[in-house]
């Protein structure tokens, strides 16, 4: 049966009072909710392909563009301003209590993240700030960012001197330029990603750095995400990368799934050829049939699940 979906958009008010632009795809009826954390120059109306699909599948999405990007900007000097990863995660657990305090018994929430979103999704997990991860039903992350590919990468004396700078000048912002080309086979998705002005590429010194040293803490292992950690005891999570990423190195991802996740349902699915945008490639409808179907056969009742 489909799911009717209802789009809703608005505004949620963050503990420190920042403001930022939500957008729903509510399903109804409803067999299971997600909190969507976007990446890097990203904004949550970039996935028009994947959350009404989604929707429909009885998968409620909860977006928003978290602060400092997409519409989540009040100013140009807003632009990148996300604060350090304390404040990252914080905004994380903010959105996601009431998603959580009001949903039904039955009814379980998933946290998803793609490319820095992906990133950020692990280390919640991985951390548990808030204590809210026993709530959460599993994990699921889509070409996380955990290493840059080596095109993309800076030299580490520019990271290095980048550190020392974001102590001094935290909010400085900097323009760092994704190739297009890079993200997905789908040259009229990534010429509209290129074209959208709130795509607008422009980090600050204290925000990419706390990306990239997130980043670095689980590709070396400091993050590591044990089992029994989610909804009744037990940690569920699902990595999916492209192998043909070239912004996001896959073989690191597939490293800590297996090196430092010990959940004993877990699954790495690298999916042969693809670019970085899953969501944009041309078998859309394979991979986002398999998200639905990943988190579908882990909602409803604990009780009697096999999994």
């Amino acid at each position: 049966m489909t799911a009717n979906v209802t789009i809703t958009e608005g505004t949620s008010k963050l503990d420190d009072g920042f403001e930022v632009y939500t957008k729903t795809w509510k399903a109804s009826p409803e067999q299971a909710r997600v909190l969507f954390l976007h990446g890097f120059s990203d904004q949550c109306n970039n996935y028009e392909d994947l959350f009404p699909y989604l929707a429909s599948r009885g998968i409620t999405i909860y977006g928003f563009d978290q602060r400092g990007w997409g519409r989540s900007v009040p100013t140009k000097a807003h632009r990148g301003l996300t604060g350090p990863t304390e404040r990252v995660l914080a905004d994380v657990s903010c959105m996601l209590k009431p998603i959580i305090s009001d949903a039904s018994a039955s009814t379980p929430v998933f946290l998803m993240g793609h490319s820095m979103g992906g990133a950020e999704a692990l280390t919640y997990s991985s951390l548990d700030p808030d204590h809210l991860l026993h709530r959460i039903r599993g994990t699921v992350v889509l070409a996380p960012l955990i290493a840059l590919h080596p095109s993309t990468r800076p030299y580490g004396i520019t990271v290095a001197l980048g550190r020392i700078a974001a102590k001094l000048m935290p909010r400085f912002q900097m323009v760092n330029h994704l190739d297009a080309s890079f993200l997905s086979h789908n040259e009229e998705k990534n010429k509209q990603w290129l074209d959208d002005e709130l795509n607008h590429d422009t980090g600050t010194l204290e925000g990419m750095g706390g990306m990239l040293d997130r980043g670095a803490a689980l590709e070396e292992g400091q993050y590591r995400l044990e089992e029994g950690k989610h909804e009744g005891g037990k940690t569920r999570i699902l990595v999916v990368h492209g192998n043909a990423d070239r912004i996001n190195e896959y073989s690191v991802s597939k490293k800590w799934t297996e090196q430092y996740c010990a959940a004993q349902d877990k699954r790495f699915w690298e999916l042969d050829g693809w670019y970085h945008n899953l969501h944009c490639e041309p078998e859309l409808e394979m991979f986002r049939a398999e998200i639905a179907d990943w988190m579908l056969s882990r909602s409803g009742n604990l009780k009697g699940q096999t999994l």
